[in-house]
């Protein structure tokens, strides 16, 4: 778990990764305190439940605009997006949903979690209908 005050990105420039094996995802510390397991959504669109640290969102907006120049399918991005945090956080649950852009006019939705959801964790909808274009 990174404390807050060992932030290498936030509130400094930072040049995007060239990669995503280079971008580098930083944690903050999170008290989620008795009751069900907080969910939490960083719309890019995505994301996750912690458990004790929280992606830092700049290191995630920096995570995620390293894909920019990184060639694969759609479908191993969204799981390796989803590796990755999880190694980072090591979340009590974790869903990503990627929302692609079309390739082709096709648009490509690619899902993947963990497991089976908390219990008693409240879940948003997440928004997936028949595709009837995207602008």
């Amino acid at each position: 778990m990174t404390d807050a005050k060992n932030l290498t990105q936030l509130g400094k420039h930072v040049e995007t990764p060239q990669s995503p094996e280079q971008a580098v995802l930083e944690t903050v510390p999170f008290q989620r305190g008795d009751g069900p397991p907080a969910i939490v959504r960083f719309t890019c669109p995505e994301f996750t439940s912690p458990d004790k640290t929280l992606v830092e969102s700049k290191s995630l907006k920096l995570f995620m605009t390293s894909f920019r120049s990184h060639g694969a399918f759609h479908e191993e991005c969204t799981v390796m997006i989803g590796r990755r945090i999880v190694e980072a956080t090591k979340p009590l649950w974790l869903r990503v949903g990627g929302y692609w852009f079309p390739r082709g006019g096709i648009p490509i939705d690619v899902f993947w979690q963990t497991g089976a959801p908390p219990k008693d964790a409240w879940l948003p909808d997440t928004g997936v209908a028949p595709y009837r274009g995207r602008g």
